[in-house]
């Protein structure tokens, strides 16, 4: 059913744009799932421009404020055209600079941070009635945000956070510094609010955390996570089970037995390193060194042969010599990671490293990468190969093959994550429901399944998605927890960081 003309005619439209990890991602569907709840409705992506229009910071890396005055920039003159329009600013460099981004951009309206989101629409319209920028940072997060209205990005899939913060000093890394310390929640309240998503079609989720693994430290169980693994294997219609991202130190044998038994647990993982180097490790504070990462990586291959990991990699940290980017080099290939997000070293003001000495030449670092990813490529084109000749039963997903309108392919998720695009089937099918199929051709990043479907299930995360198709413009999944016997929404959801 269409929203009548007059709300069309009236409703504000916002805009979100979005920078960093999962975590930002999955606080952006908090924050649409706030506005909308307040009356705004998403702008179309042909519009000119929105009425409200909301960063949603990352703070991780050294061009990070850089590229949010780039974009205020770009805004001031459509703001200073176009009455009544508000820019917020929130995330971990809000988190960060507080009163800094109002100073250099005083066009803006709203700064939060990640322990507020829930007060972006107040905030909005306190700005809005006092005519002056209001900014409001929470130091530390009072509770978990569980009723908090949330506007799901996808019909089948979901993002499901199960801590904050971080416990971990790597000095490297600024999110600890502004996520605060590591807040769990509490067991019943993660499956519950799984149990709904399912409810309402989601058949995959993927649990987050800063350090995902590390659950159950604030609440005193070292198993914990391992525990609610196997308990996500217990909630009938929930097929795929993912999780991001575990920490080395943390990564226990309860946790490889718990993936290995849970039928909908999936064989990914995906596994930091950082740096191969223990001398590095070290410098890096990173709580474990070369023989403790290879050696949980052989425990898990023993476990789950047909398990994809995958890994960051930081090049040209302070003081990193020939000899332990050599040592990198060498974890690389003894590990075969599915995929490697490799990253140069750049400084994070207020990071220990940013004032280490040692700091590598940008040439020395940049020709170390070339040769990191050259190594990388080599070695997921040939794990990719391995795959020729299997039989994967894909998810399929949406807007994942750029090229699929022309190739005449759609695209899907096997359950080790790799992207496979495939024939389309003669059958009608929709996003979510599951597609079986021979994979007959490997590239370095991608599958081909060229011959016809062997298969096609079609699924309640499909008919999710094409009841949201029907649905009027602007309408989403809208999931916190149930609300019966549940507090009033709280202040922010906050995640973590991949680059930990």
């Amino acid at each position: 059913m269409r929203v009548p003309w007059s709300i069309e005619m009236t409703a504000k439209t916002y805009e979100l744009r979005t920078f960093g990890c999962q975590m930002n991602v999955h606080d952006s569907e908090r924050m649409s799932g706030l506005l909308e709840d307040a009356g705004y409705v998403r702008a179309p992506k042909d519009a000119d421009g929105a009425d409200v229009v909301v960063f949603n910071t990352c703070a991780v890396r050294e061009n990070a404020d850089n590229r949010l005055y780039g974009n205020l920039g770009q805004l001031a003159p459509k703001k200073a055209s176009r009455p009544g329009m508000q820019i917020a600013v929130g995330g971990c460099l809000a988190q960060k600079d507080r009163e800094t981004i109002v100073r250099r951009a005083p066009w803006v309206d709203v700064v939060f941070g990640t322990h507020n989101v829930g007060k972006l629409p107040v905030l909005l319209e306190r700005a809005r009635v006092r005519e002056e920028a209001q900014v409001e940072i929470a130091e530390s997060l009072e509770a978990f945000p569980s009723t908090l209205p949330t506007r799901r990005e996808s019909a089948y899939a979901a993002w499901v956070s199960i801590s904050v913060g971080c416990n971990n000093t790597c000095t490297f890394c600024i999110v600890p510094a502004l996520r605060g310390k590591e807040k769990d929640r509490r067991p019943g309240d993660i499956l519950a609010e799984i149990e709904a998503l399912v409810a309402e079609g989601v058949t995959e989720i993927t649990l987050l955390g800063q350090n995902v693994n590390a659950y159950g430290s604030d609440i005193g169980d070292r198993e914990a996570f391992s525990k609610l693994l196997r308990a996500c294997g217990r909630i009938d219609g929930l097929e795929r089970v993912r999780f991001t991202s575990p920490h080395p130190r943390d990564f226990t044998d309860d946790v490889i037995a718990a993936m290995a038994e849970t039928p909908n647990v999936m064989p990914q993982l995906h596994m930091p390193l950082q740096s191969g180097s223990s001398r590095i490790l070290k410098a890096m504070r990173r709580s474990y060194r070369q023989e403790r990462f290879l050696g949980i990586i052989e425990n898990v291959r023993a476990a789950m042969p047909d398990a994809a990991i995958s890994t960051d990699i930081i090049v040209g940290f302070p003081g990193e010599t020939e000899e332990d980017f050599e040592e990198t080099m060498h974890v690389v290939r003894e590990a075969r990671f599915a995929q490697a997000f490799t990253f140069q070293y750049s400084k994070r003001p207020g990071t220990p490293a940013a004032e280490m000495d040692g700091q590598i030449p940008k040439e020395v670092v940049q020709a170390r990468y070339e040769r990191l990813v050259a190594l990388q490529d080599e070695i997921s084109w040939e794990e990719n190969k391995r795959q020729v000749g299997r039989t994967l039963e894909l998810m399929v997903a949406e807007g994942e093959g750029r090229k699929d309108g022309e190739t005449r392919r759609l695209s899907g998720r096997a359950p080790d994550s790799r992207l496979v695009h495939f024939t389309r089937p003669e059958e009608p099918v929709r996003p979510g429901d599951m597609v079986t199929v021979e994979i007959s051709y490997a590239a370095p990043h991608h599958l081909l399944a060229e011959g016809r479907p062997l298969g096609v299930r079609r699924t309640r995360a499909g008919d999710a998605w094409e009841a949201r198709q029907a649905a009027p413009e602007g309408g989403g999944v809208m999931l916190g927890l149930p609300k019966v016997g549940a507090p009033e929404p709280l202040p922010a959801p906050t995640g973590g960081c991949s680059a930990c």
